[in-house]
């Protein structure tokens, strides 16, 4: 029995609270399910910085991936003010070099939801 390791390059991007992924762009334009039989690999983590009094989770996202649009997501409460700001298109997705730069940047503060998850 032969074991396949595949070694992925993946990349990384913070997101603030109270926003989605939209559409995804792989290297060959938009991700098309269709095309690639499956929907794109992207994953929030169990971590997020805060800053200002603003949350923002780190997601990791599959190698094929180039750009990824957020949105505002739909809040069924009325507690969050209006977003004036529809979508916004992420072209530079970060390292895990730049992860760890950004965590080690002393105005973040780094918070683990679920210390168990991590700590397996």
């Amino acid at each position: 029995m032969k074991l396949f390791i595949r070694i992925l390059n993946v990349k990384y991007f913070f997101l603030s609270d109270g926003w989605k992924v939209g559409r995804v762009w792989a290297f060959d334009g938009l991700w098309q399910v269709s095309a690639w039989r499956r929907h794109p690999e992207i994953e929030r983590l169990n971590l997020c910085l805060v800053e200002e009094n603003q949350v923002m989770w780190l997601y990791q996202v599959e190698e094929a991936i180039v750009t990824v649009e957020v949105q505002p997501a739909l809040s069924a409460s009325r507690e969050m003010p209006p977003q004036n700001i529809g979508q916004v298109v992420l072209k530079r997705l970060i390292s895990a070099e730049q992860v760890i730069e950004r965590l080690g940047n002393a105005s973040a503060k780094c918070q683990l939801q679920d210390m168990h998850s991590v700590v397996k």
